[in-house]
């Protein structure tokens, strides 16, 4: 199946977890607010949030086109593709954990992305820079720890092994894991320079996926968006302060 993907084209965003997905799955997609052309462009994307004969619309990107669905939310599409492309496990209860790990991990994603827009999103970072700085030292201090922590505790708890989260082979979710572990290098270098010296097996989860064939091919290529100051992940380094 050939499907198509609807994200802004200038950040890695929640849809760089799906684009992860696919890219390991060597899934046959278009990226079609990156594209030119007809049917293409930001403009494709935002006629398909504005389609008001949609029967089952999706709030906002990302979201997916497969066929004749289109499913959104980050979490909800990975569970999609997952199973089709082999990145769960085959039981019922090994997907229904894949995808408690994906929702913890959604939660996590938020969190970063409040410590530069405690207030509101609408706001510009530089209107609440007072706030970001107290909700960055809690992040830093409580919630990163906490986070990893867990993250930590599963890889270790896993009876196949600790190379992935559940099982002997990779899913989404360790594709996830990654993707926040590189956007939080990014954002808190220095904090979380710590953090990989306190969480070994993130750390060898992180390295082993970035040197996955399809996955080092996609991450050196120009398809793999830079970090910015735009996306979930920016880096202020008055936030990241000891």
């Amino acid at each position: 199946m050939n499907y198509e993907l609807y994200y802004w084209p200038t950040i890695q965003g929640r849809g760089e977890f799906v684009r992860l997905a696919l890219e390991e799955a060597g899934a046959a997609y278009r990226d079609i607010a990156r594209e030119r052309g007809k049917g293409a462009g930001v403009g494709a994307l935002m006629r398909m949030l504005n389609d008001r004969h949609a029967e089952r619309p999706p709030f906002a990107p990302p979201f997916l086109k497969a066929g004749r669905l289109v499913i959104g939310q980050t979490a909800n599409i990975l569970q999609f593709l997952g199973p089709r492309h082999g990145l769960v496990p085959k039981d019922h209860g090994g997907r229904l954990f894949t995808h408690q790990l994906q929702l913890t991990i959604t939660d996590f994603v938020a969190e970063t992305h409040d410590t530069h827009h405690p207030v509101a999103s609408g706001l510009y970072y530089e209107d609440q820079k007072k706030e970001a700085r107290r909700r960055a030292a809690d992040f830093r201090k409580n919630r990163i720890p906490k986070f990893l922590g867990y993250f930590e505790h599963v890889l270790a708890k896993n009876a196949r092994g600790d190379r992935h989260l559940l099982g002997a082979k990779l899913t989404y979710a360790d594709l996830s894991v990654f993707q926040i572990m590189a956007g939080l290098q990014y954002a808190f270098p220095r904090t979380m320079a710590r953090a990989a010296r306190q969480h070994p097996r993130l750390a060898r989860l992180h390295s082993s996926v970035q040197q996955r064939p399809r996955l080092a091919a996609y991450l050196g290529s120009a398809r793999r968006i830079p970090f910015n100051e735009d996306g979930i992940f920016r880096h202020y380094p008055e936030l990241d302060a000891p």
